[in-house]
């Protein structure tokens, strides 16, 4: 009969199957999702950091460890993720997985198509990681999940259309629209650092020349100041003397605190890409029209060092500046943590299905067991 087929099926392959069924509903599934604690894992090239989050974006618990070295196999960032679920799973009640990835994720997520920073390449990390947990798992890129945090907990609550920018390393980004997280045809959407805002500009590391992240980001941030140092700029003064000399030790962070404290070099380079910024907001103004930019990613911690630049930037170069509504231009609250929260609260729309799933299973098990005991006391009575 079919019920024994049903029971001993691959769980990866019925798990999968459930998974495949998460499509662009997600508004409307978030409302009625689970009320049921999930793990959110943030994987970045230096951290991987794992949470377990209420359904309220409340976090009950953390971990974090460093990322193995790129060159190591793509297994090794599994383990590492795999140990860091089960050492929570412990401690928690955990129905579901959500991972944010540094990378481009495709739009079944399920691979990793390519990550900068480490040796993924068309790898199937969903299924990979759902053959070794016993709970669904959800990949998707990690500032999809970070925006995500921001439209549910934090700055971007009420807004129905919505474009999140994070400043790091590079620049990254996600677009929400009516609750629903906009990823493209191939799952690649977002990626508003590598767009050209100065033909034949600085050579980026992605081939092409003059991005937007190479004006506007830490890289940028670190790369202008550390020039400045070493050509020993009367301006720098005061960040060489912070030094003592060594430039290769300026770092973003130390930037943003001389510029609290009023140096004048550090303020003006904040300004900078806060200039840019804005620059690069306008254009994004200009063709998806949002009522909402939340800034978030570590630059953002200079705050208005940066935002406030940034805002005069926008209303300068916005298209029909003073004859349409101005979106707003937020720093994200969630912080470091919204990558997690946003992967674990979506996490939380597959655990429903898996749940349901798991129920129809224990219901066909207990009919095969009761058809079983049936026909044993028939037996029996011959």
């Amino acid at each position: 009969m079919s019920t024994y087929r049903d029971l001993t099926a691959p769980i990866g392959s019925r798990r999968a199957t459930v998974l495949r069924t998460v499509g662009t509903r997600e508004r409307r599934s978030h409302l009625t999702a689970p009320r049921v604690p999930t793990v959110g894992i943030d994987i970045g090239g230096t951290k991987v950091m794992a949470g377990v989050v209420d359904a309220d974006g409340n976090i009950l618990e953390r971990l974090r460890t460093e990322t193995p070295d790129k060159s190591k196999s793509p297994k090794v960032v599994e383990d590492t993720i795999v140990e860091l679920v089960l050492d929570l799973s412990d401690r928690h009640d955990v129905h579901a997985v959500g991972i944010g990835a540094a990378g481009w994720v495709d739009a079944d997520r399920n691979r990793v198509l390519f990550a900068p920073h480490l040796s993924w390449r068309n790898e199937p990390l969903r299924d990979r990681l759902s053959e070794r947990l016993s709970v669904p798992v959800l990949v998707d890129n990690d500032a999809n999940s970070a925006a995500w945090a921001e439209w549910r907990f934090g700055a971007g609550r009420g807004e129905d259309h919505l474009v999140m920018i994070t400043l790091g390393t590079g620049i990254g980004g996600a677009i929400l629209e009516d609750g629903q997280v906009k990823r493209g045809k191939f799952g690649v959407a977002g990626e508003f650092g590598h767009m050209q805002v100065v033909p034949g500009g600085h050579r980026c590391p992605c081939g092409n020349r003059g991005c937007w992240e190479q004006y506007s980001s830490g890289n940028a941030l670190v790369r202008e100041a550390r020039e400045l140092a070493a050509a020993d700029s009367p301006v720098a003064y005061g960040i060489i003397e912070h030094v003592k000399g060594s430039v290769a030790d300026i770092t973003g962070p130390m930037i943003t605190e001389l510029a609290r404290e009023g140096d004048a070099m550090c303020v003006e380079l904040l300004q900078d890409i806060g200039q840019w910024l804005g620059v690069g907001i306008a254009n994004l103004a200009a063709a998806l029209d949002p009522s909402c930019f939340v800034i978030g990613g570590g630059v953002s911690a200079a705050d208005d060092l940066l935002i406030g630049p940034a805002r005069d930037a926008f209303r300068r170069h916005l298209t029909g500046r003073g004859y349409r509504p101005e979106a707003r231009i937020v720093r994200a609250q969630l912080g470091p943590e919204a990558g997690m929260v946003g992967a674990a609260d979506l996490a939380r729309l597959v655990a429903r299905r898996f749940r349901r799933a798991k129920r129809r299973r224990v219901e066909r098990q207990e009919r095969y067991e009761r058809y079983s005991q049936a026909r044993r006391a028939a037996q029996e009575s011959l």
